[in-house]
């Protein structure tokens, strides 16, 4: 990653009111790019938009992507030269409550923001999807980018779609003679601070934590690829500096995970965040009927770290101590911005696995 590459460079970052969104806005500002946002108000209280106090350091606007009318005002007010697409339904378990409107976001709302590239200046896209976008056989080894796309419910199902729109845009219309970077990016179950999104494990856990409960959880056997949210940005924001200088040989699919002895189970997580935070492991069942979920997902990410040089740089372990870490002194009365900028600069400073 080169910091000084990002310095006054215009980029849009679509939903920067979430979680994922939230931390990119954070470190690209703390790069120096000039950041602007478009995405729904915050969907919860409290969030990280407005605890970082995201508002005072960009161009925030906040609008629909299924709206192709707002979408491209935005473009044409802020003129973006990188545009990173982060906005989505992103919660397995509301796909099912709403596959219209996840498709409709995920889908639909990604063909918008593709048509506002069209006609706008950009260089670089980052299309950021999932690793739930594969037809998961639930093998034991990870997803090769070349592995077909698929999805047993309509969250992951409506990311194989983005997947296949992502494909047709770069083909048809940024391969020939106005070639620009674009690319997508598969990444998921990400821990952090700031989460407090509904159906997701941290925010459960912390909240049952801080009230002295069992942690309900769903399938404690299931086996996840866990990564703190900066593993993945990271990834992100190296692959759109060498779109920038070579947008032919990188405009392609990526996945960024962790490396195997970050993939645990839930239960896993659970029990060692809870020895972090100093108190016994307590977890229960969650009652009621649960619509499918995969119980093993995991990604091959060699080829980004052959052609991007890309590399995990924390384990599972310090990842979780983070994550305790930002929600203690949340619960203390900190500023969370000056929390995440020194996490950010801890990471950027860890050698590499």
């Amino acid at each position: 990653m080169n910091p000084g590459f990002w310095n006054g460079k215009r980029v849009l970052v679509t939903g920067h009111t979430g979680f994922k969104g939230g931390w990119m806005v954070a470190w690209l500002r703390h790069l120096g790019a000039e950041v602007a946002g478009l995405a729904l108000p915050p969907s919860t209280t409290p969030n990280l938009f407005d605890l970082a106090q995201t508002a005072q350091d960009i161009a925030s606007v906040f609008a629909d992507i299924r709206d192709p009318a707002a979408v491209k005002a935005v473009f044409d007010r802020f003129q973006p030269e990188i545009v990173f697409h982060m906005a989505a339904q992103a919660i397995v378990r509301a796909s099912y409550d709403d596959p219209v409107g996840t498709y409709a976001t995920n889908v639909m709302g990604t063909v918008h923001v593709f048509e506002a590239v069209r006609t706008s200046g950009v260089r670089v896209v980052v299309n950021v999807t999932s690793d739930k976008c594969y037809d998961n056989k639930e093998w034991v080894w990870g997803y090769r980018e070349t592995d077909p796309l698929g999805g047993k419910d309509p969250y992951s199902s409506s990311k194989a779609c983005a997947e296949l729109v992502t494909a047709a845009y770069r083909s048809s219309f940024f391969s020939g003679s106005r070639r620009i970077g674009f690319a997508s990016a598969r990444a998921g179950n990400v821990i952090g601070g700031g989460d407090w999104a509904q159906d997701r494990l941290i925010p459960d856990v912390i909240a049952a934590i801080r009230n002295g409960q069992p942690v309900p959880v769903r399938n404690p056997d299931a086996v996840r690829p866990w990564q703190h949210v900066l593993e993945p940005l990271s990834g992100y924001i190296l692959l759109a500096e060498h779109l920038w200088r070579d947008p032919a040989a990188f405009s392609s699919e990526w996945n960024f995970g962790p490396d195997a002895d970050s993939v645990r189970t839930v239960r896993w997580l659970v029990d060692r965040l809870a020895l972090l935070w100093s108190v016994p492991p307590q977890q229960m069942p969650q009652p009621g009927e649960h619509p499918h979920e995969a119980r093993l997902l995991s990604l091959d990410s060699s080829k980004a770290r052959a052609h991007l040089g890309w590399a995990p740089r924390w384990g599972l372990d310090r990842a979780a101590s983070a994550v305790v870490e930002w929600y203690k002194a949340f619960e203390q009365g900190a500023a969370v911005k000056p929390v995440m900028v020194d996490q950010i600069d801890a990471f950027m400073n860890t050698r590499r696995d």
